[in-house]
């Protein structure tokens, strides 16, 4: 249940601090990022969902049912996606570590937002990085790609954020950070796993190869306030 429902259940219980709603729907504070989620499709629910999205604005839901949406609201955006989880650490243990990789600390917030918005791994906001562990490579002193956490839930944590910069693609970098990344979960006692775009066939490919297993297909959609007649 936790992983079908993966925004509304992190924001109920290890991101509550970042909530903002009720018990019906909830979203990220706007400076975290703009995921939402329902606890259900009840008409409470949805209209509760309604009052969280920003005049003039969008809120992103991913959730493995098909999104209901009151009349207020429309889907600007739609596609679908997989949710992939760790299924051994075989693969893992394949990737060689890389000494360069380092934390990355709320100093180097303004770059990581600048190689999210080059990139667009996915949404990131100036304060995405507080939802977990970031870990970066920079050359020259320049940050050219990440990869960390994001959605936490009892026993999963999920890994996001990861990108590289064009100028450093080819190199791997994507690999060794989410190998890092996941290692580092489970040596937590946590379980790794993400979302991609079920279109990706790179990401997805990538992720299949360090021990990844595609475990649900999720529903994807910006939604914004219908346009009043």
């Amino acid at each position: 249940m936790a992983l079908e429902q993966p925004v509304w259940n992190t924001l109920a219980t290890r991101h509550a601090r970042f909530a903002i709603g009720g018990e019906r729907a909830r979203r990220f504070m706007p400076e975290i990022g703009p995921l939402a989620a329902t606890r259900d499709n009840e008409p409470e629910s949805l209209a509760a969902l309604a009052d969280l999205v920003p005049a003039g604005g969008t809120l992103l839901l991913l959730q493995a049912e098909p999104i209901a949406l009151p009349a207020s609201l429309v889907a600007t955006t739609s596609a679908p996606g997989v949710q992939l989880v760790l299924d051994g650490t075989e693969r893992l243990a394949e990737v060689t570590p890389d000494t360069r990789i380092a934390p990355l600390t709320a100093d180097d917030g303004p770059a990581m937002l600048a190689l999210a918005t080059l990139t667009r791994p996915g949404p990131f906001a100036s304060r995405t990085y507080e939802l977990g562990d970031f870990v970066g490579i920079k050359d020259g002193g320049v940050l050219v790609a990440m990869a960390g956490e994001r959605m936490k839930h009892p026993g999963f944590t999920e890994v996001s954020g990861v990108c590289t910069h064009p100028d450093a693609r080819g190199r791997g970098l994507a690999r060794v950070l989410s190998a890092h990344v996941a290692r580092r979960i489970v040596e937590r006692g946590e379980t790794p796993y993400l979302h991609a775009y079920a279109a990706n066939a790179a990401a997805v490919g990538l992720y299949e190869s360090l021990g990844f297993r595609v475990s649900r297909t999720m529903h994807v959609a910006v939604i914004a306030r219908a346009q009043a007649q």
